[in-house]
């Protein structure tokens, strides 16, 4: 009879036991039933390619493998570190401390496909491959600031840094798809429960409008420039003028996009679209421009530079300390002239110089494709002083980027139009693509006033103080600059940003070049330093382009 009641009571609290784990199940906890066994895995999405403008690949995904360790299934470690040692090439005590038999598994390292297959036809117990996708880029860093890198967030994703990859992650990363299945207590899929996909959709492939070959030749010859002449830093862009498709765009120092993770934010800094530098004589075609589109000067008017001038307690003097008398306002442009500079500002008006630095999108970000644009700095007008409307006229107190000064430059030799500056050419999802039209902000000046500032910016080439090694035959127009850089509220002679923007032909421009050098220590002057690089690029731009003497 004791027997009966202690096995009824028995089973009386197991009875109460299941009332209460089901009511918990039932009620009790946060999810419902069919959740309680619903189980979501995530399907991952293949991320978009990148192109050049030719269809060459820039960035691509490369399949790898993982190779790992069961230390409890390997039977002979140093037989299996010593075989695999062969394939690997590593160090077998490194391989040896990767392989720890207390763990039940080890990651070992990340190898392709052939060195794979050979591991495997070892026959060795204990180890395994876990397939995964890296991203590659075929050009290694040809481009790195412009592409970018992947890399990861804090949830362990892969995410775009920086340059293309950055900006352009949503696009490139597509959406990743689920799968939810019903299981049970043991993880078992219930045949009979709910089986729901939503297949992922894979990133869309990006072309860019930089054409590879342009890329090398602009990246090599800045590198060879600033050896040369010793420079901190370097930044070279080539576009096309009539629609600001950026073909190549160098800056240096730059970095490893295999290997990222060695470098510093800092160093991943494009100082195309983040440095601000005062532009200083490459500045002086857009003031002459505007002048010109105001009709305040003809470009054979007269000025009679005579010797420095004063503007209240300053002193503006020409660059040299050379005065020639009686020039024309192209001769001003041909010598560079500051005191000249400053005549045709007083001619154009400070309201109209102000009216004009707007119009050419100084002081806002051009909007260009990339991460991380600074906007510049223009001081508003009711800061201004008079000096101020003066030494702007030669390029002195404004904070430009050198994106901002090439698209503006760009404004005067293509018939007057302010366009937007891009990197993407088209985007593709599957066989469908989406061509990117050229984006016009404004017009600046007239298709008048722009031939008859590429005149002048061509006898400033032809007949400027500087003698260059200018490839023979051909027509280009161009301006140097040279600029002290501000330290400490006053410019040290010793430190400059030396540039110099061209374009070709000078009837109608195929590409502008804009080059830049910070700190060169052979010469300050852009003339020396900055000039020679551009000539280089566009001598083999000239070639590649196969554009004709005489144009």
């Amino acid at each position: 009879m004791i027997r009966i009641k202690i096995t009824y009571f028995f089973f009386l609290c197991l009875f109460l036991l299941i009332i209460v784990k089901l009511f918990y199940l039932q009620f009790l906890n946060q999810k419902s039933g069919t959740d309680y066994y619903l189980k979501t895995n995530k399907i991952s999405a293949e991320r978009g390619r990148i192109f050049d403008i030719n269809g060459l690949p820039l960035a691509v995904n490369k399949t790898n493998f993982l190779l790992f360790a069961e230390p409890r299934k390997i039977k002979d470690k140093d037989y299996l570190i010593e075989k695999i040692d062969n394939v690997l090439e590593m160090d077998q005590a490194s391989l040896s401390a990767l392989i720890d038999m207390k763990k039940s598994w080890a990651a070992i390292t990340v190898i392709d496909e052939q060195k794979k297959d050979i591991i495997k036809n070892l026959n060795l117990e204990g180890l395994g491959f876990e397939e995964r996708t890296q991203r590659y880029y075929p050009e290694a860093s040809l481009a790195a600031h412009l592409l970018g890198f992947v890399g990861k967030d804090i949830n362990g994703e892969d995410v775009g840094y920086v340059g293309a990859e950055g900006f352009y992650n949503k696009e490139l990363a597509g959406m990743p798809g689920v799968i939810k299945t019903e299981r049970d207590l043991l993880n078992r899929p219930i045949l009979i429960g709910t089986q729901e996909k939503v297949d992922s959709e894979d990133g869309r492939d990006l072309y860019l409008t930089i054409d590879k070959t342009v890329q090398e030749i602009t990246k090599t010859e800045l590198n060879n420039g600033m050896e040369r002449y010793r420079a901190a830093k370097g930044c070279a862009i080539v576009a096309d003028p009539q629609t600001m498709k950026i073909l190549a765009l160098s800056c240096l120092p730059d970095f490893d996009v295999e290997k990222y993770y060695e470098f510093t934010e800092e160093q991943f800094k494009n100082i195309a679209i983040s440095d601000l530098f005062e532009p200083g004589s490459i500045f002086k075609p857009l003031i002459m421009a505007a002048a010109l589109e105001e009709k305040k000067i003809k470009p054979d008017d007269i000025y009679n530079e005579t010797g420095p001038i004063k503007i209240a307690e300053y002193q503006i003097k020409t660059w040299n300390e050379k005065y020639e008398g009686k020039i024309s306002m192209t001769r001003i442009l041909e010598k560079s002239s500051n005191v000249g500079m400053v005549y045709i500002g007083e001619k154009l008006g400070a309201n109209k110089i102000y009216e004009y630095l707007q119009k050419y999108g100084f002081g806002e970000i051009t909007g260009i494709d990339l991460q991380g644009e600074t906007p510049g700095y223009l001081k508003p007008q009711k800061s201004w002083y008079p000096i101020d409307y003066s030494v702007v006229t030669f390029g002195q107190g404004i904070a430009t980027t050198p994106i901002q000064i090439i698209r503006a430059f760009a404004s005067i030799i293509n018939g007057g139009k302010l366009i937007k500056p891009h990197i993407l050419g088209e985007i593709a999802n599957g066989e469908k693509k989406q061509k990117i039209q050229p984006d016009v902000v404004n017009r600046v000046i007239s298709e008048d006033t722009s031939k008859i500032i590429r005149k002048m910016l061509l006898a400033t080439v032809e007949n400027g103080d500087s003698k260059w090694a200018k490839p023979v035959g051909y027509l280009i127009g161009g301006k140097t600059g040279t600029a002290q850089i501000p330290i400490a509220g006053h410019y040290d002679p010793t430190k400059t940003v030396a540039s110099f923007v061209g374009f070709a032909p000078y009837n109608n421009p195929k590409f502008i070049v804009l080059v830049t050098l910070r700190e060169p220590k052979t010469s300050p002057w852009g003339s020396e330093t900055a000039a020679p690089i551009f000539f280089e690029i566009a001598k083999k731009l000239l070639v590649y382009y196969n554009i004709a003497p005489g144009q």
